[in-house]
């Protein structure tokens, strides 16, 4: 069974690759995770910040937003010294900006009718045959990361806003030899 060259063999990533990359969701709190989870990947590997996931739900409260909204320099420092996720106060104080910037959207249209408005609904349907033809970032995740910002959040460039769009469906980069490719083709 083929699989994009990117998960190797490492049964987390694997896992992670056959079950949830590329899976559209809906859910606008798994999406607001997702996002802040792309994020803290800034400068390091994805498989890093999978491999932390479980310490990172606990250090954040299971990523409610309207929890972490309300906090402040105590809990920065609580999370600046729990060695279980990645401790930096830029994108520690950013997630809690982020909840901020969540809760105003999802009080708006709704993150997840904001976010899923770029693509129509539908997951953009890629025929990549390389690793090399996959983008970094495109001119529609520029949008996104542009407007993300206008919105009030923080590490949410283009190219974290294009890792973000393909790990949660809203296009589908797996390449066209890989087994998920068609089952993901909407």
């Amino acid at each position: 069974m083929e699989r994009c060259p990117w998960c190797g063999t490492d049964p987390l990533y694997v896992d992670y690759h056959d079950c949830e990359w590329g899976v559209p969701e809906r859910d606008p709190r798994a999406l607001w995770e997702k996002l802040v989870l792309d994020g803290f990947q800034a400068g390091l590997s994805w498989i890093t910040i999978l491999r932390k996931r479980p310490a990172f739900r606990a250090a954040f409260r299971g990523f409610d937003p309207a929890a972490i909204a309300t906090w402040g320099e105590p809990e920065v420092a609580r999370l600046l010294a729990d060695p279980g996720i990645v401790r930096s106060r830029a994108k520690i104080e950013a997630t809690i900006g982020n909840a901020r910037a969540y809760l105003a959207i999802e009080e708006g249209e709704g993150f997840e009718s904001f976010l899923w408005r770029y693509v129509e609904g539908q997951p953009l349907q890629n025929r990549f045959r390389s690793i090399a033809e996959v983008p970094a970032q495109t001119s529609l995740s520029e949008r996104i990361s542009g407007d993300l910002k206008k919105a009030g959040f923080r590490f949410a460039g283009p190219t974290i806003t294009y890792a973000f769009m393909q790990a949660v469906g809203m296009v589908n980069d797996h390449l066209v030899t890989c087994h998920r490719q068609a089952a993901l083709d909407g």
